[in-house]
């Protein structure tokens, strides 16, 4: 068996890919399980279903410009942000609807939501909060730059935005509106809250990453990259938070104090090649992750054992996700191939 065939053993054997004609800048999942969606930079969704990847996917025409992020909606169907201003929620049959439209100069990049009804929209500076049923709540901000990502943690109690020079930590529920602001200097984008609440993680631009420990303000600086991370992911209990822009997946420890002053675990490294996305599954300490040759791999943490899932040569790996309960994975790359796969037990 080829090395290529084998690499792709798994896509072929539970799993289609199709070509989508346009950068895949997301996937996402349902809460529900019944539906997912690949939104792509010419503004299209394709919309598969994980009962039956096989079959056909259905094309939408969503945004007028680019798609910019898709995520679970609350607790089913999906909600696509997009360069045209608007804030779109797709239903489990696919059916579309607009809840909020900021204007064609504003850009919808970053969502957020939580199952109890939460969602969190960062346009420019500020943070705008809906609820389940699309009411707005209030806005959040203005923030000291544009927002470079947004975390909803947990319990669905506080919301975090990364910018310009930290991260702003604001309660949901507070009579008056005043953040906690995490400093640190430079400009902070991807952001990640641990599970339990008690970490903040954002990636900067300057190829590193900066942590703060909630309860004490402690500050953690996670540095080395080669080149700029894109992509932050705690697993389930929040032992380790994996992370793109190195040659491998590495993986900071969470545990015992926390990574300060501890190298991190590295795994599927030396081919020289940048992993560009890292998505924990939902339950195991397993990862997977997507390289800037096409590769995708899984990975157990505890072992650094690792299968192939995709072998290289369909473009960059752009978007990569999990479903809710880890049976389904799904990702896309810049050159417009999209994946669906089945991995439950059989």
């Amino acid at each position: 068996m080829s090395g290529v065939a084998e690499a792709d053993f798994l896509l072929d054997q539970r799993g289609t890919g199709r070509e989508l004609g346009a950068w895949v800048v997301d996937v996402a999942f349902g809460r529900e399980g019944r539906s997912i969606g690949f939104a792509l930079s010419d503004g299209s969704l394709h919309l598969a279903t994980p009962a039956d990847h096989a079959a056909e996917w259905q094309r939408q025409a969503l945004h007028d410009g680019a798609g910019l992020t898709l995520v679970p909606d609350a607790t089913d169907g999906l909600l696509s942000g997009g360069d045209d201003g608007k804030l779109l929620r797709v239903t489990t049959e696919g059916e579309t609807e607009t809840l909020a439209d900021f204007g064609m100069m504003k850009w919808v990049s970053h969502v957020a939501t939580h199952p109890s009804g939460l969602r969190a929209v960062a346009v420019g500076k500020n943070v705008h909060l809906f609820d389940g049923k699309g009411a707005k709540l209030k806005v959040l901000g203005p923030h000291p730059s544009t927002v470079g990502g947004v975390a909803i943690d947990a319990k669905g109690k506080r919301i975090f935005a990364s910018h310009y020079n930290g991260v702003s930590a604001w309660f949901v529920a507070a009579k008056e509106d005043k953040p906690r602001v995490l400093e640190w200097k430079g400009s902070h984008h991807a952001i990640a809250v641990s599970p339990d609440g008690q970490n903040v993680v954002t990636a900067m631009q300057e190829n590193s990453l900066h942590g703060w420990r909630l309860t004490d303000s402690q500050h953690m600086r996670m540095s080395g990259y080669p080149a700029k991370t894109q992509s932050l992911s705690f697993t389930a209990k929040g032992r380790w938070l994996a992370s793109s822009g190195a040659d491998s997946v590495v993986l900071w420890p969470f545990f015992g104090g926390g990574p300060m002053g501890k190298a991190p675990t590295e795994i599927a490294g030396g081919d020289q090649v940048i992993c560009t996305r890292v998505a924990c599954h939902p339950q195991h300490e397993v990862v997977v992750a997507g390289f800037a040759d096409g590769l995708v791999l899984m990975a157990e943490i505890a072992s650094g054992k690792v299968v192939p899932v995709a072998a290289p040569g369909r473009g960059a790996v752009s978007a990569l996700a999990w479903n809710a309960s880890g049976t389904h994975l799904a990702f896309g790359t810049e050159t417009g191939f999209g994946a669906l796969l089945d991995l439950a037990k059989r």
